[in-house]
């Protein structure tokens, strides 16, 4: 097997996605050809529908509950 350059072709959804000058094998006895598998996962990650997306919601740090005045207990008060 050599290291070559080829074209990657894979579907996302309804569409054709091509990438030129992607890492492949090709076998010098027959021609098959495989796609280096350490490419393919790099590509699958910028690939996957929520690539790049952050939570639309940001985290708000956690805090102690709010309660009215009223409802406090104090040292000073069970005196």
């Amino acid at each position: 097997m050599q290291s070559v350059r080829i074209t990657y072709f894979t579907w996302l959804v309804d569409e054709l996605i091509t990438v030129p000058n992607f890492p492949a094998w090709v076998c010098d006895v027959c021609g098959r050809r495989e796609y280096d598998q350490h490419a393919v996962n790099e590509i699958s990650l910028l690939l996957a529908p929520h690539a790049g997306k952050t939570n639309s919601k940001p985290s708000r740090p956690k805090t102690a509950a709010w309660r009215p005045r009223s409802a406090r207990t104090s040292t000073h008060d069970q005196q």
